[in-house]
C-alpha cells in the first residue's frame, strides 16, 4: 500500500481548545466564515457521559475523494507520494460541485474569492518537513498526522457513532474514541 497520511483524532487527549483551528486559520488567513478546520463537542446523545469529548475535523483527503471526481476544471489533485487531496484555488470557477458532493463539508465558499477552498493538509509545510500547523498547534498531542498503512496495523483506532463511513470514498481521518466510564457502585 502506498502511503497515505491522515489526521489521527484521539478523543482522549482533546481538551476542545480550538488550538488547532486557529493555527488553521491564522497559517491561511481565511476570511471571516470560511472555517477548513471545527472543532465540535460530542452531544450526550452520541457520547452520555459528564466528561466532555471533542472531534476535530476537517478535510478527510479521501482515498477516492468527491471533490476531485467531480469538478470540471481539475482544480484539485491527489498526490502520488501521499495521498494528500491538493486544492488549487486558482483554477476554481466557483461552480460549487466540490461543496455539494463532499459529504463531510470539507471544500467551502470564499465569497470573496468567490471560489470553493479546503484544507490541503499543509502540503508546503509537508514539503518542507514540517507538520501541518493544526498537528503542530496542538498542545496535547491530540491531533496527530499518520500513515494510514502503518495506522491500520491497530486495532484501537475506530469510528465515532454518527460519523459517514463512506466505503466508496475511504476517509482517512481516523479517530481513538473516549474510553466509557466504568460504573461505581456505592
Amino acid at each position: 500500500m502506498k502511503k497515505q497520511y491522515a489526521f489521527l483524532v484521539d478523543t482522549e487527549r482533546c481538551i476542545g481548545c480550538f488550538t488547532c483551528a486557529m493555527a488553521c486559520r491564522n497559517y491561511y488567513h481565511q476570511v471571516e466564515g470560511v472555517v477548513w478546520r471545527q472543532v465540535h463537542p460530542l452531544s450526550e446523545e452520541i457520547y452520555p457521559h459528564r466528561e466532555r469529548a471533542f472531534l476535530s475535523l476537517s478535510c478527510n483527503h479521501c482515498e477516492n475523494p468527491a471533490c476531485l471526481n467531480v469538478c470540471p476544471v481539475e482544480a484539485y489533485t491527489k498526490r502520488e507520494e501521499d495521498g494528500v487531496v491538493v486544492h488549487h484555488q486558482e483554477k476554481c470557477i466557483g461552480c460549487g460541485n466540490c461543496i455539494r458532493s463532499c459529504p463531510y463539508g470539507a471544500p467551502k465558499y470564499n465569497p470573496v474569492e468567490k471560489r470553493a477552498e479546503k484544507c490541503s493538509l499543509c502540503h508546503e509545510r509537508l514539503d518542507a518537513g514540517l507538520k501541518p500547523a493544526c498537528v503542530q498547534a496542538c498542545p496535547t498531542d491530540a491531533l496527530q498526522l499518520v500513515d494510514l498503512a502503518e495506522l491500520e496495523r491497530t486495532n484501537e483506532v475506530q469510528y465515532p457513532a454518527g460519523y459517514p463511513r463512506m466505503e466508496g470514498l475511504n476517509p482517512s481521518t481516523r479517530f481513538i474514541l473516549p474510553k466509557t466510564p466504568k460504573m461505581v457502585r456505592r
